[in-house]
């Protein structure tokens, strides 16, 4: 089957409804809901799904708070202008009523916690990574467990509020929308491996390099170098949950060493692409 561009996904604007047809994935939609809109009878409900092909969730809201990470694989969530990658070390919390879409390539195996907004407090009152600790993992998956009795349930569901803390590292990417910084977003989506300089691109476009760094700085909070790397170890993210070997994955995302590359990756997520992959 041929792959949807995951750059295309994960550097830019939500690829049109054509492309997934075109690719064969699966396309899914879902409701829209306010915060608190259908009365839920939980505190914390858990759900897994083995994904067997490229599948796109459609913009949508919850009426409950969302936690979704991954028990193998990175998958993406765009919500506004910012695009979130989710990994089996760094989850997604997105608040009730918040407007988002998603993808998760085949063979991610998806998790997803919904929890009743009267029934626990706010962890974040706008989307935030959270780190998924291996105890956090484990008590989500006790969860699932059949004929789990209510006080053992009631005892899980508190450690794990008390567990949501914020990740040290958290893994999104602003995506600008103005059209003197457009032909760049497109370039990387095209290829994350571009090596148009800033001072190339100042003269492709006719400004100076400093009104291009003041657009990146005013739209994405980064400057151009941090949010090209930013945008390269996303796509490279999606290259080493495939299982693709760390040399060809730098090379493809525009580095010419091993090193420089995985310096680059422990930079923005915290951990070598070894690590990563192992995590896939």
């Amino acid at each position: 089957m041929v792959r949807p561009d995951i750059a295309a996904v994960t550097a830019a604007a939500d690829p049109p409804a054509a492309r997934y047809a075109r690719t064969g994935a699966d396309r899914r939609r879902l409701p829209r809901y306010a915060a608190g809109e259908i009365e839920v009878p939980f505190v914390i409900a858990t759900r897994a799904e083995a994904i067997d092909r490229d599948t796109f969730w459609e913009e949508h809201s919850h009426p409950t708070h969302e936690l979704l990470w991954n028990e193998r694989g990175a998958s993406w969530a765009r919500i506004g202008g910012r695009v979130w990658t989710v990994t089996p070390a760094v989850a997604l919390w997105i608040p009730a009523g918040v407007a988002h879409s998603g993808w998760a390539p085949a063979g991610t195996l998806h998790r997803a916690a919904q929890f009743g907004i009267h029934a626990v407090p706010l962890v974040s009152d706008r989307p935030a990574a959270i780190a998924t600790t291996p105890l956090l993992r484990l008590l989500l998956d006790r969860l699932e467990s059949p004929g789990l009795a209510a006080p053992a349930r009631a005892r899980t569901e508190a450690m794990v509020l008390d567990l949501l803390a914020p990740a040290e590292h958290e893994l999104s990417l602003r995506i600008p929308d103005s059209p003197l910084l457009a032909p760049i977003v497109a370039a990387v989506r095209a290829d994350p491996a571009d090596t148009t300089t800033l001072a190339a691109w100042a003269a492709r476009l006719g400004v100076s390099t400093r009104t291009i760094t003041r657009a990146f700085l005013a739209e994405t909070g980064t400057g151009f170098s941090r949010w090209l790397a930013t945008a390269r170890v996303q796509h490279a993210m999606a290259l080493l949950a495939r299982g693709e070997e760390i040399d060809e994955v730098a090379l493809r995302v525009g580095y010419h060493s091993a090193s420089a590359f995985g310096a680059a990756f422990r930079r923005i997520t915290g951990v070598s692409p070894g690590r990563f992959r192992a995590q896939r």
